[in-house]
């Protein structure tokens, strides 16, 4: 079920030129997905007649927080007092407003992926988008794949301070490539999205040459209509859908390959090697309620290699589930609880512990996403063994403030 590689590039294929034949037939509506939208209201911004526009924006994530030494001991392991994200964000056009582009660069330690790259990776996104109409653009770059909905999520529009730890284990991340984004509406108003992407698969920044490629398929289906204000992707219901609003996505991508550990993200492996990832997901909203549910899977024929000295770095094969449900107690207040968890494959056990995890998460909204604060206690335990004295369960406590433009 899983692409490979010839019949990635014919789908790919396929799918641009179908893409191309429907694109003067069908009516327009608005895109509700990771597109850089161009709004002269959307920080701040630049503009000259029509041949040039720069919409300029910032925003920060300041956060303290702390581990403790175990589920029966309440001594602090661990504080985590930093700027988790800093980022400016650049988009607008060029010459002509179907000739777009959006840059997004990171400045905070922990958004330069120091452990695993030999330099700092400031560049997060750096893309150009061509603009056929409403349902049709292409881009050409580095930027977010379409993967698990939590993943092309902006970090600025969660209801927890971080992703979960099935998302964090086994999602797609960025890459650099071809992108490609169609939009069928549907006359009783429910609407039908198919994106892809051909990339390189080694992930941001890669310096890496090789003969392997990524191949990424993403179908959503909107039953109800689009979102509000792109609601699809942010969490919470804090646009108060009047009306149930339902997105399910399914994504599948095989890397072939691939020189790091999950695929785009993680430590260099010793030895390329393939991979393939599953992901389901879907997101439901109505009158300030708002359930998101995933599952994501990869899979590998061998995710084991080693080097001359016998050490080992392994594919993170096995799945994982994400599930959050929250409520808006008022257009300010909202009340959030997840539940995750990551199951490694069993022939890597020894290497990756089962990890459960949940959070309860309380979000003050000032100013929308742009502006919040957010607060987060959560237990996670290992192994499935969820007594408070187990060794290695904790508890954890996060206090974030955000803010930008």
């Amino acid at each position: 079920m899983i692409l490979r590689a010839g019949k990635g590039v014919v789908f790919l294929i396929t799918l641009f030129f179908y893409f191309h034949f429907f694109s003067s037939t069908m009516a327009q509506v608005v895109e509700s997905d990771e597109r850089a939208l161009i709004t002269v209201e959307d920080g701040v911004s630049f503009s000259k007649d029509s041949l040039f526009l720069m919409n300029f924006r910032f925003r920060m994530q300041n956060r303290a927080g702390l581990n403790t030494l175990e589920g029966d001991d309440f001594r602090v392991n661990q504080y985590e007092m930093r700027v988790r994200r800093l980022r400016l964000r650049f988009d607008g056009f060029v010459g002509h407003p179907r000739l777009q582009y959006y840059i997004q660069l990171a400045f905070s330690r922990a958004d330069l992926d120091l452990e695993n790259a030999l330099i700092a990776q400031p560049v997060r996104d750096a893309i150009v988008y061509y603009i056929v109409n409403d349902n049709l653009y292409f881009g050409f770059g580095q930027s977010k794949l379409p993967g698990n909905r939590q993943r092309v999520n902006s970090s600025g529009n969660l209801q927890f301070a971080d992703r979960s730890t099935a998302n964090a284990l086994f999602n797609i991340d960025r890459d650099f490539g071809l992108f490609a984004y169609k939009t069928f509406p549907f006359r009783k108003g429910g609407e039908l999205q198919i994106k892809g992407a051909l990339t390189t698969g080694d992930g941001r920044n890669a310096s890496a040459v090789d003969d392997g490629l990524s191949y990424t398929g993403r179908l959503e289906y909107l039953p109800f209509g689009s979102f509000r204000n792109n609601g699809d992707y942010s969490e919470g219901d804090l646009e108060f859908e009047p009306k149930p609003k339902l997105s399910i996505g399914l994504t599948l991508s095989a890397n072939e390959k691939a020189n790091r550990t999950g695929g785009q993200l993680g430590p260099s492996l010793f030895e390329p090697r393939d991979m393939n990832s599953f992901i389901v997901d879907g997101v439901f909203k109505y009158m300030g309620w708002a359930v998101l549910g995933e599952y994501l899977e990869r899979r590998s024929p061998d995710p084991f290699t080693s080097n001359d000295l016998g050490e080992l770095r392994i594919v993170q094969v096995g799945w994982g589930i994400n599930t959050q449900v929250s409520r808006m107690l008022d257009r300010k207040n909202e009340l959030a609880v997840r539940y995750s968890k990551v199951t490694p494959d069993a022939e890597i056990l020894q290497f990756q512990d089962r990890v459960d995890e949940v959070l309860l998460g309380f979000s003050r909204y000032v100013n929308g996403h742009r502006i919040k604060f957010q607060a987060n206690v959560g237990y996670k335990w290992l192994e499935g063994l969820s007594r408070f004295d187990n060794a290695g369960n904790s508890w954890t406590a996060m206090f974030q403030v955000e803010f930008g433009i």
